[in-house]
């Protein structure tokens, strides 16, 4: 009997030790950490992916060398000046509530985190968008969402938003931004993939859609806070009236010359 039992263990032991061996030789992930790296030149424009955190590149990479679409979109002039430019990007809730408040688009905006935001644009798109990484010129998002049309089936994925700033004067004197994305999206459509050839242009065409009409949102905000600034101001008063804080930034943003905006700092975001 004990040499049964003994005999068991063994066997058992055998057992595990194989276990182990064929999971950390199939799946190198399990016994040693996996590094991702990320190529800085997309499109022809060059990005600072290798000041991402490692395992934030490890999310990007399948989306980037796997991609359903890939598309690139701009230079686009943005008639800003650079430090209401920013602020306006790094505040989502605060940008989309203006543009809806405005009637310039159905766009809605919460925060799920210091960096981290649900966004729905009215038109049967919504998700997570979460920012990675951000510098004076870049920004490099993250995003999660699903999109429901009639032309299109109920879709979910991924996709990877890079964005590359610059600022430009025009021959009267006038501070622009100009604004390049590259953005990759991955579908989690398996059903999907028989049909990806019909697929890609349509969905390619979408996505750019949304690009356009977010930048074109921006830009129509942007004159009205040049031409309107009282109603920028009436229409963040309104129920229910945006924070202290907010009412005095727009405050600047719309008298950007006697109060000057300090600029947002750069910064690599952890996971």
């Amino acid at each position: 009997m004990d040499f049964a039992r003994r005999c068991f263990r063994k066997v058992c032991s055998l057992c595990v030790a194989v276990v182990i061996s064929l999971s950390t030789g199939l799946y190198p992930g399990l016994a040693q950490s996996a590094t991702c790296s990320l190529p800085s030149l997309h499109a022809g424009v060059a990005f600072p992916l290798e000041l991402v955190e490692a395992d934030w590149a490890c999310k990007l990479e399948p989306i980037i060398s796997h991609y359903t679409t890939a598309n690139k979109l701009g230079p686009l002039r943005t008639p800003l000046s650079e430090s209401v430019y920013l602020h306006l990007l790094d505040r989502p809730p605060m940008t989309a509530s203006l543009i809806n408040r405005l009637g310039i688009a159905p766009y809605q905006s919460e925060p799920r985190g210091s960096v981290r935001y649900w966004g729905n644009d009215g038109e049967g798109t919504e998700g997570i968008v979460e920012l990675v990484y951000q510098d004076r010129t870049s920004r490099i998002y993250y995003l999660e969402g699903s999109h429901h049309s009639r032309l299109l089936p109920h879709i979910a994925g991924k996709a990877v938003v890079l964005l590359r700033m610059n600022q430009v004067t025009d021959s009267n004197g006038t501070e622009a931004m100009e604004s390049t994305f590259v953005y990759y999206t991955r579908l989690d459509n398996r059903l999907l993939s028989g049909l990806l050839s019909l697929f890609r242009p349509l969905a390619g065409s979408t996505v750019t859609k949304k690009m356009v009409k977010g930048v074109e949102s921006v830009n129509r905000l942007s004159l009205t806070m040049q031409q309107q600034p009282d109603r920028i101001l009436s229409e963040a008063a309104k129920s229910p009236a945006f924070t202290f804080d907010e009412m005095a930034l727009l405050k600047q943003m719309v008298e950007p010359r006697s109060h000057p905006i300090d600029r947002a700092p750069a910064k690599a975001v952890a996971p």
